[in-house]
């Protein structure tokens, strides 16, 4: 196994969760293509945000991972929805995998190798490369259609693509209000013009 899909595996135990053999190999997959040609050395130095560091992505994806498993497991006993957790999981890894590509510009050269600037750059936004690289790599449409994470991204919002998205909100909730004592809402208003 190549030292990124070592790295891969190892950041992110929630992997397991995924029953399919394939789609875990194919999740793997497509973060050993962003890592690679975003340049990155580690998969613990790309950061939550451009302009928040002290929280990792992994951190980020694995918090927005756990959060929806167990919005399914309560929407099954709650209200007897049925979300294919495969899909949610898988979904959860790959929603912010595309930050690959948006942020090496915002660390320290340091931490790269040779970024492909085919495909880095902060012009296409994280949700929809994410998207693409779940294509790539061969995830079902279910996987695909659930990780853009914006609304109006996806003209159709399944249930797994809505848990995925509130789980980011409330992580993405939680890490602006620990790091800067803001909202995710107020963070958007402040650093969209800049983002």
């Amino acid at each position: 196994m190549s030292d990124l899909a070592a790295q891969v595996r190892e950041s992110l135990p929630e992997l397991d969760e995924i029953e399919d053999a394939g789609l875990r190999d194919r999740v793997v997959e497509a973060w050993m293509l962003g890592l690679e040609r975003g340049g990155w050395q580690d998969i613990a130095d790309i950061p939550y945000a451009w302009n928040i560091h002290e929280v990792t992505n992994v951190e980020h994806v694995r918090g927005v991972t756990k959060i929806a498993l167990e919005a399914a497991r309560l929407q099954r006993e709650f209200h007897g929805a049925d979300p294919d957790l495969d899909v949610v999981v898988a979904a959860c890894l790959l929603h912010d995998v595309g930050k690959c590509y948006e942020y090496p510009e915002f660390v320290d050269d340091a931490l790269l190798d040779e970024p492909d600037p085919t495909y880095v750059s902060e012009e296409i936004p994280h949700s929809i490369s994410g998207y693409a690289l779940a294509h790539e790599v061969g995830c079902s449409l279910a996987v695909q259609r659930a990780i853009p994470h914006f609304l109006g991204e996806v003209p159709t919002r399944t249930l797994e693509a809505e848990l995925v998205k509130s789980a980011n909100s409330a992580s993405s909730n939680a890490i602006t209000e620990a790091s800067m004592g803001i909202t995710l809402q107020e963070w958007v208003e402040e650093y969209s013009q800049t983002s």
